[in-house]
């Protein structure tokens, strides 16, 4: 067992740790080496249903939801220092539970949602528009005024999906508490460890009991959370396919839902780009968390006057990529989050060959790489956007090349796929790189960089790609309501 990092072994309900009353329990595995690292409690329904009575009294009772924003941004900010103290334990986590390469356990899986707290805490919530008078107004027999307000949406339950634990638990949690809402968190049954810790830096700054529960679990446990009548909004993140079922399963009860959904992110690469700097953004999108990442730029759309040029130099940066264990030095792509979903994965290449797609780079399993779940970096030219690889989200090292001839086409092959989550534009022309930009149907665009986690940018997605937005002042506002508070003039 490693020695370099500990992590939370129970479920976190109502304040408290505790073995749950499953009396069954997740294995947890490193997947780069198939070792097993952890075991943590499966929560029961009855687990669960515990953990959202908890946030449910806290928030129809406890203080949390009656502090001001202010008093909530200074607990917000403890937290921020308190992971901030503990920050190599988070990266270690990460690197074993995850897989992660440690550049991207120290910046995107751990780094950057803590940065994202303090944003929240120093930035956003002193700013933000909690409350705003209604000037008078003729309305009826006589003249009203009043007060607009925003208040926390209620008891929220969050479910994470396993490629980026930490990340994506943040993402969700600290909007929520910055609101003043409870919420009960869920994370993949994957990657359950790093969710758990959250409930030690809930310890540590003394948050009331039950603003936070974290609870463990597969299908039968999200389907309590989304269907559990005391809950008033659901944040999910994961596949399209479960998203769906997410939200019809909220439907019932007619609760708020945030979705964060698939992506088939394309990169359109104009004749005069930086053909370099087009590359490494190809490259990033295939081997970045080895593909597991929804908002990767994973289709590139190239003007057919430099595709060769293109492809050659994303080949080459491919040959120096190397796979293997993110424990070992030197290490740039770690592995798959498990053996099902490189099963998948290899299915999805073995259809690209079929359907007449050239494998150019990788595609199969490196050498030497006996234990874990590692698959070679992935590229396919001569495809065209019908195929079943340029249309489904692959969630592995696996990239796509398209050729174009005018803008117009390489906009209608980027808008021809049921997702809308990110994409980029690669141009010297800036002024035309922006207007590409502003008829890509998705939630976010990058111009001649490579993409980046802005706290102050909205990250969300349109289409199938989900529902709602999440960071800074967009995330905030998805966890609160507005009330109208009016009387009359004098």
């Amino acid at each position: 067992m490693p020695t370099d990092y500990s992590f939370s072994s129970q479920l976190y309900i109502d304040g408290g740790w505790t073995d749950g009353t499953s009396g069954s329990r997740t294995v947890v595995t490193n997947p780069a080496t198939e070792e097993v690292i952890a075991e943590v409690p499966s929560a029961s329904v009855d687990d669960v249903r515990a953990a959202v009575a908890s946030a449910r009294r806290a928030f129809d009772d406890g203080p949390w939801p009656r502090l001001r924003p202010a008093e909530r941004a200074a607990v917000l900010l403890r937290m921020a220092e308190a992971m901030e103290r503990r920050m190599s334990e988070l990266v270690a986590v990460n690197m074993a539970e995850a897989g992660s390469v440690r550049p991207i356990a120290e910046s995107i899986q751990t780094g950057i949602p803590v940065a994202h707290l303090r944003d929240m805490a120093e930035r956003v919530m002193p700013a933000f528009a909690w409350e705003r008078p209604m000037e008078p107004t003729i309305a009826g027999p006589g003249i009203t005024q009043g007060q607009l307000r925003r208040e926390p949406y209620g008891v929220c339950a969050l479910v994470a999906a396993y490629n980026f634990p930490f990340f994506l638990s943040m993402m969700k949690l600290i909007p929520a508490l910055a609101a003043g809402c409870t919420a009960v968190l869920k994370p993949a049954p994957a990657t359950p460890l790093e969710s758990l810790l959250i409930g030690d830096f809930a310890d540590a700054v003394d948050l009331p009991p039950g603003v936070l529960n974290v609870v463990t679990g597969g299908v039968e446990a999200g389907q309590e959370l989304t269907t559990n009548p005391m809950v008033d909004l659901v944040s999910f993140t994961g596949s399209d396919t479960v998203g769906r079922t997410v939200y019809a399963q909220a439907a019932a009860s007619v609760k708020k839902v945030v979705l964060e959904l698939g992506g088939k992110s394309a990169s359109i690469v104009r004749a005069d780009a930086d053909l370099d700097g087009a590359a490494r953004s190809a490259l990033a999108g295939i081997t970045v968390h080895a593909g597991q990442g929804c908002s990767l730029l994973t289709r590139t759309i190239v003007h057919e006057s430099v595709h060769d040029e293109l492809v050659d130099r994303i080949q080459a940066g491919l040959a120096h990529v190397q796979v293997g264990d993110p424990a070992r030095a030197g290490t740039t792509m770690g592995p798959l989050i498990s053996a099902a979903q490189r099963d998948r994965v290899e299915k999805l290449i073995r259809t690209g060959e079929e359907e007449g797609a050239t494998l150019v780079a990788g595609g199969g399993r490196p050498a030497g790489l006996d234990k874990g779940h590692f698959l070679e970096p992935t590229l396919f030219t001569g495809v065209h956007n019908g195929m079943t690889i340029a249309r489904t989200e692959i969630f592995g090292p696996v990239g796509v090349v398209i050729p174009f001839r005018t803008d117009d086409e390489a906009v209608r092959i980027a808008n021809d796929s049921p997702y809308g989550l990110s994409g980029a534009v690669w141009s010297a022309d800036t002024v035309t790189a922006h207007g590409i930009a502003s008829r890509l149907r998705t939630g976010s665009v990058s111009v001649n960089v490579g993409g980046g986690v802005n706290p102050r940018a909205a990250f969300g997605g349109y289409k199938q790609s989900g529902l709602g937005r999440e960071w800074g002042e967009f995330g905030l506002a998805e966890y609160l309501q507005t009330k109208s508070v009016s009387w009359a003039a004098r």
